[in-house]
């Protein structure tokens, strides 16, 4: 592995001067690579040399590569300058403290809902008038920049965002419903199936296919192995149902490179299951209602498509109704990967909790009428620009819908 004197670019090592005890090299490639975005801006202001490396490309993505990647929910909010605003949070289990742990990365003017995210971006979708769609916009709360993107047409539905390697765009995929009838609008004679828009291009989207599962209802993909992984949550009754043993379990899975799509093997597991990142592999959890119980298969090995079935958390319902009363409508629930192990996160209306490997509840968080909406997206911090953005039409940065 290559030292970081020998990564370092050579403007950071010819300013690698001792402050105190420690050198510039020290500070800037352990320590400042390390901290959260707004620290590293207000860091800036210490002296010119600092502030020339930390705005370079190369330490940016570093200091991307060592952000880590939280779970994002969204919560509604009170009157702030008089507006009525709306909290994009994060939850991050390594803070000291419980307001660090659940802390607001974006403070928006309007609702939005996160529909996927990629690299340090949010794609945020904003609920129209009545009898209209969503629309589309997309954002990076570290630097405040957003835009709104031109409109798929009215019968499109975002599966994933990603970043095309060979290119270096950053590129959504788009489905256009088979089925879909919507009062009041006119048919669109276009072929159903999987799209490509590229960001930033403005281009139309690109057709690619209709794989069979692409029937099939999915939440949030993971984005592992340059391929994003989805976990069918519905499906259609038909002969292809993903649940069926005969036809074996199956995730679908997008090669963002050549963009084609193939399958993959899970484990044996109920309908209530769900897809994770897992530290650069895949995580699959599995909901007990009856037994209140949490099921973890851990894909031991990509290639092969071994799984293990790696922890069974027991709830601590007991806690958890002397804070709430019912646990009966406890639904969302997500398993997020820590330092090699993992930590449940569940909510139940105003509550957020948080549960260890061993079944211990470990903090509980109460938001009140602010209320709290888990996605299943995740965000990991990035200062790095992106060329795209100024390419789209209504681009601007520290302006609505950001307070």
């Amino acid at each position: 592995m290559e030292s970081h004197q020998a990564t370092m670019p050579k403007a950071a090592r010819a300013t690698a001067t001792r402050r105190g005890s420690l050198p510039d090299e020290i500070v800037i490639w352990e320590i400042l690579v390390r901290l959260p975005a707004k620290p590293l801006l207000r860091c800036r202001a210490v002296c010119r040399a600092w502030r020339r490396i930390t705005s370079a490309r190369d330490f940016l993505l570093a200091h991307h590569d060592h952000q880590p990647s939280l779970a994002i929910f969204s919560g509604h909010n009170p009157w702030i300058r008089g507006v009525h605003y709306h909290s994009i949070l994060a939850f991050d289990p390594r803070a000291a403290t419980d307001n660090d742990r659940l802390h607001a990365v974006a403070q928006l003017d309007d609702v939005f809902y996160p529909q996927a995210s990629c690299d340090g971006l949010l794609l945020l979708s904003k609920l129209g008038s009545i009898g209209s769609t969503s629309r589309l916009s997309i954002c990076n709360p570290a630097t405040h920049q957003h835009a709104p993107l031109p409109g798929p047409p009215w019968n499109f539905s975002t599966m994933g965002m990603y970043p095309h390697r060979p290119t270096g765009e950053y590129r959504l995929l788009l489905q256009r419903e088979r089925c879909k009838v919507v009062p009041d609008l006119p048919p669109n004679k276009d072929q159903p199936g999987c799209y490509v828009l590229t960001l930033g291009s403005g281009q139309p989207p690109r057709y690619i296919g209709w794989p069979e599962t692409a029937s099939w209802i999915f939440n949030v993909p993971v984005r592992t192995h340059d391929c994003l992984h989805w976990y069918p949550v519905y499906y259609p009754e038909s002969d292809s149902n993903p649940y069926d043993p005969a036809c074996g379990i199956k995730f679908m899975v997008f090669d963002t490179i050549a963009e084609s799509f193939r399958e993959m093997h899970q484990p044996v597991v109920s309908n209530y299951s769900y897809i994770f990142d897992m530290g650069g592999t895949l995580g699959v959890y599995t909901h007990d209602h009856s037994a209140q119980v949490i099921d973890i298969h851990v894909l031991q090995n990509y290639e092969s498509e071994v799984w293990d079935l790696k922890y069974r958390i027991k709830l601590p319902v007991a806690e958890i109704k002397s804070l709430v009363g019912d646990f009966d409508n406890y639904r969302d629930s997500d398993v997020i990967s820590v330092d090699g192990g993992v930590l449940l996160l569940v909510t139940i209306s105003e509550w957020l909790f948080h549960i260890d490997s061993d079944g211990k509840l470990v903090n509980s968080f109460y938001r009140g009428r602010d209320g709290l909406s888990m996605h299943g997206c995740r965000l990991k911090q990035s200062l790095v620009e992106h060329t795209f953005f100024p390419a789209l039409e209504g681009y601007a940065v520290n302006a609505s819908p950001f307070i």
